[in-house]
């Protein structure tokens, strides 16, 4: 049995970062492609393995998931960004945190916040014009903000401080985007990518250390936020507080989990749902098939969560959108102990690469990979695909605990846009496609927006 799984040759100390970093959506499909199901290949000084068969997956992420952690390799600044937060802590301090947050996820709770989500995506909507151009990204991102604040936080973002936040991710992004030389440079040097990192965690941790000031008193408030059945208000925040109140929380620990929900809470909803107008807006007659779904269920009236349960092509929409854009676009994990996997050996300590944009664009697992087709998501297509051909949630105990708020509000928010108006992409060319923590644009996503007849008339 080989030791090392084949790979594309890298140059010394470098690997194949430079060429992954130029553009790391086609390295990785031609590396799957030339390679096989496990590809070997450095990252700078970091030993890669990429898998992308779901069985392999599947061991990763679920039936051996003990033997895999969050990665140690990255580099500190996502661990200040985001620090013990559910997104990166391990052991028994997720244990703990990700039980103290799951009343806030609550299937019941999530229902209760269905007018939540579309009294935001209303206003939004209230504030467009016919023919104007608006960023559909930049639209989605703060509407998405707006709602997780409202949701977890139990509380509200003047649109000032929603512009502050936005303001402020784009050099959180930048840090995290792929660059061959980040590794030969330490986070403490003064460099002016790290200067304008530091100082935009300092901005968001102010305005997460305002809200959580305004909200101090009131995490016992019924009326302060949508409530439990003990009648005190379940929004994270809230949760927290009380905890603090317990000894079992810190304020560090606290701010670890509102940033994480910050950033990790609206970006992947918003990011779905750029992706999916633009598909509708290059596929109208997709984009009338949701048009009359949401006519026919919501006879005219604001979506709510029971009309989400009779959404089926929108909901496959949504799915579509994910496969051929997913937000995350690659997962990684750390063996703690030497494993085997696809027929190699894959040492404790490396790097292993679960990629969703090839596995997700695979055709092995997908006819025409590339082709947006929705009704490939119905029960019968779907049942013939092996369980983690798609993995946008990630899976098995660390899978994203805010999947079900994520899909309801996307559906909220997207049955609410077709409701009053289409989207027309204004380029006459394909966006390129940059890579962060997640899976963004390149360039502004400009719709023009065309009012519907049928809503001009009434």
């Amino acid at each position: 049995m080989s030791t090392r799984p084949p790979g594309p040759k890298g140059v010394p100390l470098f690997g194949n970062s430079r060429e992954y970093a130029k553009d790391p959506f086609t390295f990785l499909t031609q590396v799957s492609e030339a390679y096989g199901d496990v590809v070997y290949f450095g990252l700078g000084p970091l030993d890669t393995y990429m898998l992308t068969n779901p069985a392999d997956i599947e061991r990763v992420l679920v039936s051996e998931d003990a033997k895999f952690h969050k990665p140690d390799f990255q580099d500190d600044a996502i661990g200040t960004l985001l620090g013990d937060g559910l997104l990166l802590s391990e052991g028994e301090t997720w244990r703990k945190q990700r039980e103290l947050a799951q009343p806030s996820f609550d299937p019941r709770r999530i229902a209760a916040l269905g007018e939540t989500m579309t009294d935001h995506a209303t206003a939004m909507v209230e504030g467009w014009n016919d023919s104007e151009v608006r960023d559909v990204q930049l639209e989605m991102a703060r509407v998405t903000v707006k709602i997780i604040v409202d949701a977890m936080f139990g509380s509200s973002l003047t649109d000032e401080r929603v512009r502050t936040v936005q303001e402020n991710l784009e050099p959180l992004g930048k840090r995290f985007e792929p660059d061959p030389l980040r590794f030969l440079v330490p986070d403490w040097a003064p460099t002016r990518e790290n200067r304008e990192y530091k100082q935009s965690i300092s901005i968001l941790e102010g305005i997460i250390d305002d809200v959580v000031a305004e909200r101090l008193g009131t995490e016992n408030d019924p009326s302060a936020a949508v409530a439990g059945e003990d009648g005190a208000p379940m929004d994270l925040l809230s949760v927290l507080l009380r905890a603090k109140q317990r000894g079992e929380q810190t304020d560090q620990q606290i701010r670890d989990e509102m940033m994480t929900m910050l950033l990790a809470g609206h970006d992947t909803t918003a990011l779905t749902l750029t992706y999916a107008f633009y598909l509708l807006s290059q596929h109208p007659e997709s984009e009338a098939k949701v048009q009359a779904e949401v006519d026919e269920v919501c006879d005219g009236e604001t979506p709510t969560v029971a009309d989400v349960r009779q959404f089926d092509y929108l909901e496959r929409v949504l799915q579509e959108a994910m496969r051929l854009y997913p937000p995350v676009y690659v997962i990684f994990r750390e063996p703690q102990v030497d494993v085997r996997l696809g027929g190699y050996r894959i040492p404790a300590g490396s790097a292993i690469m679960l990629p969703q944009w090839v596995v997700h664009r695979s055709p092995r697992w997908y006819g025409a990979p590339t082709e947006f087709d929705p009704d490939r998501w119905r029960p019968e297509r779907r049942a013939s695909r092996p369980r983690f051909s798609y993995f946008p949630f990630g899976g098995g105990p660390r899978h994203c605990i805010g999947k079900q708020f994520s899909m309801m509000e996307a559906q909220l928010i997207l049955a609410t846009v077709a409701q009053a108006y289409e989207l027309d992409y204004v380029r006459d060319r394909p966006f390129s496609l940059r890579g962060s923590l997640t899976m963004h644009p390149e360039e502004p996503m400009g719709m023009r927006l065309r009012a519907r007849e049928r809503i001009q008339t009434r």
